[in-house]
This record gives structure tokens, C-alpha cells and sequence, in this order.
């Protein structure tokens, strides 16, 4: 197929054709190749990460032929003078299997320079395998040297005012700082990762307001926790930096030394024209090492990190020159150290509530205990929006006269209260399932209801109750008797040894906790004669409320739940419950909702 030329207006492809996906993938790989655009592949899973394929435009832009490029690590484009600290930056980046933008001085095949903006992507496949670098390349020389030159030009003019290249000087300082705490605020922002947080906060010093930096956070005692370091130098100080940090981690701060007296006092220190005798009282093991000097040790400004409890940590800007830190360094330096400050306190109290929401997730979920004649496997993944727990629960556990109570349900909320609601609802639903002998689930869940208004307990919840009685003792093929209540939750699905998936106890009621039991009719349950090696699915919405498709912001409930009945007819019939539930989850695509999975198989004609 040939493009074609169109008047304004024509309609292109012609009314009653469509282009095909072969000849989309054609089009697209044509417009790859005739682009001016540098586009690069290379493949992380060979040694050396290796270039695999260049396009066109690459040989053109830089001299190389595809012959001479495929196979080598895009490094050659490198010289002397290509700004390492760039480099290293590209290299982080894609190691943590993210993305990255930098400009770079690169090298044509003739020797020539040439100003290179690099945007590098990783290539993640749907198993998680980093699987290839995607690069695209553009030539802005002229854009730079452009800059270049207007710089140069503007130095000329303010060498001949010299007034007004003091008021240039000064403007242009406050920019840049403004220019560093507008950063400051969006970097620091934009996560609750501690680690994640203090590299962000370390990267944002190095190299504009010091060589290195070291960030520490210290416990209620003073003792160093954690040390974060950055140098301008990269990789290549990793090893003096590591052997730094083994000298304080576990241990206190020497009273003398900058960080413990600005722990101490809540403010500044500042120390210029250092010497390694003038730092021997505070080095520990590092004096008389080469540590100190490799590091470059001129001047050091220590400041603290407060919260609303206190100083919880330290972070240390060091220069290699000894002029040290002007008022203006320290100035802007106290102000993203505040900043900062505030956002890790965020990041160390979220952490920390994280803590607790997982150790009640845990505790409230529980273990699914053995049973005889029941083989069973459940799942629970938090929302990654939220903290680790929610109100998704599930339950199984055994009832009197041989039967089986199993149970899904979902508290509204996506917190601790929220959690803390549902460890009431599952507590009430099990006492209530054994107060009487035998009770069927619409009187369960009528029982529970009740309580739920008699105690004022404020807990909104959808809930599936199933009670399963297995045939008469010595009856293999015998089926089941499932009784089943709905108080508004997703159907449950049924799978039968011939692996037929359908839609089991759709009958919804009222949901629990509405304060409206005494006005509604009574509840009902429903009753089913189930074969013997039956599997139930029993599940919360965020499972099936998932996007449409990629980016899309449409949850059709019933096109996910043909997506699971599909996928559960299509698994092995001897899939266990465990296998089972990883395949659903499978299905997740965006993480916005708590699921809890319960797979229950009713043994035994199947084995």
C-alpha cells in the first residue's frame, strides 16, 4: 500500500477501507527509518548492553555505520571533555529500569564534537524482564551553541557596566536559588520513600551547593541509623563514601563534630580552612587514611533536620575548597534543609503508619485453617495509593454438623479505621455463624445487621456468606449442599469438575450497616446442590473494576467479570487454589482498590 496525496478535507483512509495493523506496523517502521531522529535499541541482556539496532538518521548524525555500531555499547560516542557527571546520572537511571533525559558532549566518527540530547527509555516486558533501552537521539548544537554564544555576548556587555554586572550577578543568584526551591518543593513532594527522598534531597545539593553530601537520620538515642551520600564524582567515590559511613553508622556523632553541634543547638554549623589535624578529634578510624582526602574535605556546613518532635537527623554539605560557605550558601541551604526537613518527617511518620496498617492487616487477616474435605487458598493486596491494609477481608472456618462457612466481604475505606471496622464485622459474622446450630447465612447476616445498629457501630460493608454441607459420610460422589446470602457484594463464581464457570448466588440484598434492617424485608439465602470437586471464587470489587484497556478510564464490573469467568475456564482443571490465585491477580492492571481473592475447592469426586 502507497500513501497517497488529499485535497483539505479528504478523509483519509478513503470511506469504507481501513489501513490494517500489518500495513500500520509497515507505515510505522517506514516513518522509524525516513525520520530525521536518531533512534537507538539496545538489549541489557547481553554483555555490555550493546547497541542491536540504529536507524537511518544515526549513521547520518554521527558518522557511524550500522556495521560499526551494532554490537558496541553507545559509549563510543563519548570523549575527554563529555560531562561524566551526566554520564553517571544516564547510567542511575536506567539501572533503577526508569527513564532518563541528559544533553551530552558526543563525538562523530570523524573526530568532531557535537551537542547530543539523549532520552533513553526501558523496555519492561509482561513479565517483568527489562528486556531493551529504546534511545532517540537529537543533534542541538546549534541550540547550544546559540546559548553559548548569547552567554558570551552578554558577558561582554556586563564587562563594560560593571553597576549593572553586580545587579546581574545578584538577580541572577536569587533566580537560581527560587529556581532550586521551586525544584526542592517538587522533588521532595512527589514521594514518601525515605531512601527515595534523601537521594533526591542529595542530588539537589551536588554539585550547585557542594562536592558531597552526606544525609543521616539518627534514632531517639543519637545513634546514626541511616547515611545517604553523594558525590560529584559519582561512582567513582562509592568506595571512600562506604567506608565514611562504616565510621559513624551505629554509633553517635562525637559531641566536637559539626553535625552533633548543630543536632545539638538546632542550628547551622559551618567550619572552613579544614586540616585532617584540625579534624582528628571528630574522623574516628578515618585519620590518617586517604579517605578524607579523596573525598575532598576543604569546608563542611552541617545542618539539622527537624520535625515537630524534634532533631531526627543531620545533612552535610562538604567542599573541597577551603574558602568554605558564604552567607548566601548557607542561607539557601538552611532553606531546602527546612523543606526537606518537613518532607521526610512526612515520608519517616507515613513509614510508620505503614508499619502498623500491615501488622493489623496481618493480624486481622487470617490464616485459613485446614479442614477436612476443603482444599482453599486466598490472596489480599493492598492499594498501592493507600496505606498496606484496607477494609477487604475474607474468612473460612469451620461450622457445627460438618459444614463450612466461607466468607468475602468489603468495609468502605481504604485506611486503618477501615481496617479496624472490618476485624469487627468478620468478629460479629463468626459468633453469630455459630450461635445457633445450623443457622442459614440470610439469618447470619439479619443477626449481624442487628448488632451493627444495637451497638452503633459505624461500619458500612458489602458481605457474601456461604454455608457448605458436604454429602453423607462414605458418598464420594455426593454433591453439596451450598446455602449462600448476598448483602450487595459481587456474585460469587462456581466451577464444576467439567470446568464449566458460571455466576453463583447473584441475589443481592441490602448492604450491612445501613441502619435500615427493621424497615426492609427479611433477608433470603439461596440453596444449590453443587458436585463433589467444585471450586468457589469468592471475590472484592477492585478485582474486576479494572480498566478497559491500557490508559483507559472506563471499569465496566461486567466486562471484568467475563475477563475472570474466562480465565478461570481456561486454567487446568487440577489448578490449585494458591496457582489459582496468582493467575487472577494477573488480571490487575491498576492497583486503585484493595482486593481479597478466596478460592474454596469441595472435594471429593475430582480427588
Amino acid at each position: 500500500m502507497h500513501p497517497r496525496s488529499s485535497a483539505p478535507g479528504d478523509a483519509w483512509p478513503p470511506a469504507g477501507t481501513a489501513i490494517s495493523e500489518v500495513e500500520l506496523q509497515e507505515l510505522r517502521e517506514r516513518a522509524v527509518v525516513a525520520t530525521d531522529i536518531c533512534f537507538t535499541i539496545s538489549d541489557p541482556r547481553l554483555p555490555g548492553n550493546p547497541l542491536v539496532w540504529v536507524n537511518p538518521a544515526f549513521e547520518r548524525v554521527t558518522g557511524y555505520t550500522v556495521e560499526e555500531s551494532v554490537g558496541r555499547n553507545c559509549k563510543f560516542l563519548q570523549g575527554p571533555d563529555t560531562d561524566q557527571a551526566a554520564v553517571t546520572r544516564l547510567v542511575g537511571d536506567l539501572a533503577a529500569r526508569g527513564s532518563s533525559a541528559v544533553t551530552l558532549l558526543n563525538h562523530r566518527a570523524d573526530g568532531t564534537a557535537f551537542w547530543n540530547y539523549v532520552v533513553v527509555n526501558s523496555v519492561i516486558d509482561r513479565a517483568g524482564e527489562l528486556v531493551g533501552f529504546v534511545g532517540v537521539q537529537t543533534d542541538v548544537t546549534a541550540r547550544v551553541v546559540a546559548d553559548a554564544e548569547r552567554a558570551a555576548a552578554l558577558a561582554a556587555e556586563q564587562s563594560a557596566r560593571q553597576a549593572a554586572e553586580r545587579a546581574q550577578a545578584v538577580a541572577e543568584a536569587a533566580r537560581a536559588r527560587m529556581t532550586l526551591m521551586a525544584e526542592a518543593t517538587t522533588a521532595l513532594g512527589a514521594s514518601l520513600d525515605m531512601t527515595e527522598l534523601q537521594q533526591r534531597l542529595a542530588r539537589l545539593c551536588v554539585p550547585l551547593l557542594a562536592d558531597w553530601v552526606a544525609i543521616s537520620e539518627v534514632d531517639e538515642t543519637g545513634v546514626v541509623t541511616s547515611i545517604t551520600c553523594e558525590h560529584r564524582a559519582g561512582e567513582a567515590a562509592r568506595e571512600p563514601t562506604e567506608q565514611m559511613s562504616a565510621q559513624f553508622l551505629g554509633r553517635r556523632f562525637p559531641d566536637t563534630s559539626p553535625t552533633a553541634r548543630a543536632m545539638a543547638t538546632g542550628r547551622p554549623v559551618v567550619v572552613s580552612g579544614l586540616t585532617a589535624e584540625a579534624m582528628q578529634p571528630w574522623t574516628r578510624g578515618l585519620h590518617g587514611t586517604p579517605v578524607l582526602d579523596d573525598l575532598g574535605t576543604g569546608s563542611v556546613a552541617a545542618f539539622p533536620l527537624t520535625s515537630r518532635s524534634g532533631t531526627w537527623g543531620v545533612f552535610v554539605l562538604v567542599r573541597q575548597t577551603p574558602e568554605g560557605f558564604d552567607e548566601d550558601d548557607v542561607e539557601v541551604a538552611q532553606d531546602l534543609g527546612r523543606r526537606a526537613g518537613q518532607a521526610l518527617d512526612n515520608a519517616r511518620r507515613y513509614a510508620r503508619e505503614a508499619s502498623v496498617a500491615e501488622t493489623l492487616q496481618h493480624a486481622l487477616l487470617p490464616e485459613l485453617p485446614t479442614i477436612p474435605g476443603v482444599l482453599a487458598a486466598a490472596h489480599y493486596t493492598a492499594a498501592s495509593t493507600t496505606a498496606s491494609v484496607g477494609g477487604d477481608f475474607y474468612d473460612l472456618l469451620p461450622l457445627p454438623g460438618r459444614s463450612v462457612g466461607v466468607v468475602i466481604g468489603d468495609v468502605t475505606g481504604h485506611d486503618i479505621t477501615a481496617a479496624a471496622a472490618m476485624g469487627q464485622l468478620r468478629g460479629l459474622l463468626r459468633s453469630e455463624a455459630w450461635a445457633v446450630d445450623a443457622p442459614d447465612p440470610a439469618e447470619v447476616l439479619g443477626r449481624v445487621d442487628r448488632l451493627l445498629e444495637v451497638l452503633g457501630l459505624p461500619v458500612m460493608a458489602t458481605a457474601l456468606l456461604l454455608r457448605a454441607t458436604p454429602p453423607a459420610t462414605g458418598d464420594p460422589h455426593g454433591s453439596w449442599t451450598v446455602e449462600c446470602a448476598n448483602a450487595g457484594h459481587p456474585p460469587a463464581l462456581l466451577r464444576t469438575p467439567d470446568g464449566e464457570v458460571s455466576v453463583f448466588c447473584d441475589e443481592h440484598g441490602m448492604l450491612l450497616g445501613t441502619g435500615m434492617s427493621q424497615e426492609r424485608p427479611a433477608r433470603t439465602a439461596t440453596s444449590s446442590e453443587v458436585p463433589a470437586g467444585s471450586q468457589l471464587l469468592l471475590y472484592t470489587d477492585g478485582l474486576v473494576e479494572q480498566p478497559s484497556a491500557a490508559g483507559s478510564a472506563e471499569r465496566d464490573i461486567d466486562e471484568g467479570m467475563d475477563r475472570l469467568g474466562r480465565l478461570w475456564a481456561a486454567l487446568p482443571r487440577t489448578t490449585h487454589p494458591e496457582d489459582a490465585c496468582r493467575a487472577f491477580d494477573d488480571l490487575v492492571v491498576e492497583r486503585s482498590d484493595d482486593i481479597a481473592l478466596l478460592v474454596v475447592r469441595l472435594g471429593t469426586a475430582a480427588g
